[in-house]
């Protein structure tokens, strides 16, 4: 199977990709860039940061923020900043949930290294959400125990193999070798949150595109990695098929953006509480008790279920995994955006209060309708007697409402511009919106003209 993903690959080309495809790549790509520079300041990157000044390494890709470092660092790097808000975009398979655009900086930096073109990042992105999202699809690990990262190594080996140019051979070698190194434990995201949440698949994409350079190098890997002893679906996956010969480049149509700064499942229930609020007026002295109705996944994950409970909130990563604490904040602040999860706010008695007033439960017909749809019903007590509710499938950025070209601009423009001057940032939008013009070096350019003054790397 490996031999069929590589050919796949390999034969993949600008021309298979259809307008919407290439519309909704470039989306992504803002949508993930808004993320990352909104994120410059937060804590796990400074670690990194600091980490990467006393390590070094060649300085051959661009950083997001400033500096050059090797490849496989940009990855990591780069992706701790597309991840560590949790507002990137995010791919709804049945028994998965992933974020494809964390392959964003692995592809971002091979293809800088290959110096390519602007098409050939568009595609070499293509490929990697194909083959993540379509893991996803057939082979779901999180009921196993595992995290979604594991289907995520094959994507990063795919992506940057492409950008690469790598042959057939080397493609599989670098499939194989990632597959085989980096399955990760689904305690990622069970219990009490640490920033591993957000470092996870970034960690991921450092070892896969470093594999992926061994292989371009003439390292080999296990050619069963799939089906062989001991292999994936022997050791995790169990039995799947996917006739990698007959794949499109289409799934990142099929991937949903978040409106809120908050995890996937809980983007319906925002925009639900937020909508009633301001309908019926009330405010949160005003609450009795909350109910929130939801499908399974998001009550395992975010509601208390299966994953832990989620009324002890006291960190960040806590906090934006936590549909009781998300509901509360958007109650009293009336948004969800990176400010909610500062830590005066998230400890702060008003929310601390109201979020013990959530009770969230799971229905078996949620359960059913999803992941074509996302559907909550929210049941708000009021202290005078009175009941409101409104039920909801869907919200703005799911792909039955999706985000425009837009919209994920003014979202970038939102969380970039206290980092980024509004020239800066208009330069950027220009470049990403005709990105199949233009040679990536104009991209990371001008992404190194960023200035953080307290995130800067010392190269």
């Amino acid at each position: 199977m490996v031999q069929e993903l590589a050919r796949f690959v390999v034969e993949a080309s600008f021309e298979k990709l259809s307008e919407a495809a290439k519309r909704e790549l470039k989306i992504r790509v803002i949508d993930s860039l808004g993320c990352a520079i909104g994120a410059l300041e937060g804590e796990p990157i400074r670690i990194i940061s600091a980490h990467l000044d006393d390590f070094g390494g060649a300085e051959r890709c661009t950083l997001i923020g400033g500096g050059k470092i090797s490849p496989d660092l940009a990855a990591f790097y780069n992706g701790a900043l597309v991840r560590y808000l949790d507002f990137n975009d995010s791919y709804l398979a049945k028994g998965e949930t992933c974020h494809p655009s964390d392959n964003v900086a692995p592809v971002l930096a091979a293809s800088e290294y290959a110096k390519a073109h602007g098409r050939e990042l568009l595609v070499s992105l293509a490929v990697a959400y194909q083959v993540q999202c379509r893991l996803s699809d057939v082979a779901p690990v999180r009921n196993k125990g595992f995290d979604h990262t594991t289907q995520g190594s094959y994507a990063v080996a795919a992506g940057v193999s492409k950008a690469l140019g790598l042959d057939e051979e080397k493609t599989a070698n670098a499939a194989a070798i990632s597959g085989t190194a980096l399955n990760a434990l689904r305690v990622t995201r069970t219990g009490k949150l640490s920033h591993w949440k957000g470092l996870a698949y970034p960690y991921t994409a450092f070892g896969a595109t470093q594999a992926t350079y061994l292989a371009m190098r003439g390292i080999t890997g296990p050619p069963e990695v799939f089906e062989g002893n001991k292999g994936f679906m022997h050791s995790i996956a169990g039995k799947f098929e996917i006739e990698w010969p007959k794949e499109k480049l289409e799934r990142v149509t099929r991937t949903i953006l978040k409106k809120y700064n908050a995890e996937i499942h809980s983007q319906t229930s925002i925009e639900g509480i937020i909508e009633l609020k301001e309908q019926h007026g009330f405010s949160a002295e005003d609450i009795e008790k909350i109910e929130i109705e939801v499908f399974d996944v998001a009550f395992n994950i975010i509601g208390g279920g299966e994953e832990g409970g989620k009324v002890r909130v006291e960190t960040k990563e806590e906090a934006d995994h936590s549909l009781p604490y998300i509901v509360a904040v958007a109650i009293l602040d009336g948004q969800v955006m990176p400010d909610q999860y500062l830590r005066e706010r998230i400890l702060r008695d008003d929310v601390q209060r109201l979020l013990r007033k959530v009770v969230v439960k799971p229905r078996e017909d949620f359960s059913r309708r999803f992941p074509n749809e996302m559907p909550s019903r929210l049941i708000v007590h009021l202290r005078n007697g009175r009941v409101v509710e409104k039920e909801k499938s869907d919200y703005e950025g799911f792909y039955s409402r999706p985000m425009s070209w837009d919209t994920a601009v003014a979202k970038f423009d939102r969380l970039s511009s206290p980092y980024v001057d509004a020239d800066l940032r208009k330069e950027i939008v220009e470049v990403v919106s005709n990105l199949e013009h233009r040679p990536v070096a104009d991209l990371v350019n001008l992404l190194g003209r960023i200035r953080n003054p307290e995130v800067g790397m010392k190269r």
